[in-house]
């Protein structure tokens, strides 16, 4: 079975794809870069041609953050707007100038290989610079060939170093659209385990499941019998499969928690499928009401 099984099939991404998204992205800097670094930029791209000339590409890729500097990116209303047209959830709010340069240099290289273009990306992966790495990891919704790319997001997400994984996990539509459940659920599992945060996953609640409840609960408890703490943030996967095994340790967080672990056990209990859930709500009348008006939601732990 492979990776993906248990997701739905993606569409193809086509070589006309890939020509809006250039052109999309050369239109972002274009707004953003002066004269002298948008003929650097076109210089570049004729090199890079459709064939993914190597030497070129990698000489455009490191030089990117010295020819097109590092600012924002900083899509406006409107820009962004366009970019979630060409890839749902696509969120650029903390891409740089030189990230989105080097996610253009790779997208032109694409002429239609598919596994030409992966392995292109896997080089880069292995060869290149820590911002390198991260730069096209946080592009990989952009790419042709996205089931190809599994491997290099299961790299990105198993690195020891957090703003690789936070490149693939934070912000980055792809491995709600892509990842296989073990893929999705080791992620969520990691990302508490280096003291990341879950709120940038894009998909989470969507992707909740019984698995991933589970393991979590059993990474609370040993955290627990290691006198150590737990993240509010954890609770949130655990919610809506909490009816039985798992509604106990909700309440233990519930009463007894600081005033953050009481809002998000009060949040996940909400979700709770039993009747006792509303039992133990009534007894904080003022956070449950607010929860029920939405003035308490997971975005007030962060």
């Amino acid at each position: 079975m492979s990776q993906q099984a248990d997701r739905p099939l993606s569409p193809p991404v086509t070589r006309e794809d890939v020509e809006h998204r250039i052109a999309l992205i050369g239109a972002w800097l274009a707004r953003r870069i002066g004269a002298e670094q948008q003929q650097w930029l076109r210089d570049q791209l004729d090199r890079i041609g459709g064939e993914g000339n190597k030497t070129a590409l990698a000489m455009a890729i490191g030089l990117a953050p010295r020819r097109l500097g590092s600012a924002l990116l900083a899509l406006d209303a409107s820009e962004a707007e366009a970019a979630g047209g060409q890839v749902p959830g696509l969120d650029t709010r903390d891409w740089t100038v030189d990230q989105v340069g080097r996610i253009l240099f790779l997208l032109a290289s694409f002429d239609g290989d598919e596994a030409a273009f992966v392995q292109r990306l896997e080089t880069v992966q292995r060869d290149g610079e820590l911002g390198e790495q991260i730069a096209l990891l946080r592009g990989l919704a952009l790419f042709p060939a996205p089931v190809g790319l599994m491997g290099i997001a299961g790299e990105g997400i198993r690195s020891a170093m957090q703003p690789v994984f936070e490149a693939v996990a934070h912000r980055n539509p792809y491995p709600a659209a892509h990842f296989s459940e073990p893929m999705w659920n080791q992620m969520v599992v990691k990302t508490l385990f280096i003291d990341s945060t879950l709120g940038p996953i894009q998909g989470l609640d969507e992707r909740r499941n019984a698995d991933l409840a589970r393991m979590l609960v059993d990474y609370a408890h040993e955290r627990w019998a290691a006198s150590r703490s737990v993240s509010p943030e954890l609770w949130r996967c655990v919610g809506p499969f909490a009816a039985n095994d798992y509604f106990a340790d909700l309440l233990r967080v519930f009463r007894s928690g600081n005033a953050i672990e009481r809002k998000a056990a009060a949040l996940a209990i909400s979700e709770c499928p039993t009747p006792q859930a509303l039992t133990a709500l009534e007894t904080a009348p003022t956070l449950w009401r607010d929860i029920r008006a939405g003035r308490v939601g997971w975005d007030d732990l962060q």
